[in-house]
């Protein structure tokens, strides 16, 4: 398992995210692909328990994440509560 994300993988999310065509940068899709990362990042620690290096960069990831999340719940709560529901994301 590689821990980059792939390109199949970060194309297909940033199809299904993005706001406009060659969207890329848009809020949605950073945190669509920061989520992407975590969730692997996240099954990688159930086989490699013991990968504090690697824990430090979920956590780092967690609070972009989260920073982005509040950026976005500031300047429109419709657009945020639309995002974290079809992520899944739970707040």
């Amino acid at each position: 398992m590689t821990m980059a994300l792939s390109q199949q993988i970060k194309s297909e999310v940033i199809k299904k995210f993005q706001t406009s065509e060659g969207d890329t940068g848009s809020p949605e899709v950073q945190i669509a692909l920061i989520t992407e990362r975590i969730r692997q990042l996240t099954e990688h620690f159930k086989v490699h328990a013991k990968d504090h290096h690697s824990r430090r960069g979920l956590l780092m990831l967690v609070s972009q994440r989260r920073r982005l999340l509040d950026y976005l719940r500031s300047r429109d709560v419709g657009r945020y509560r639309s995002l974290i529901g079809s992520l899944g994301i739970r707040k």
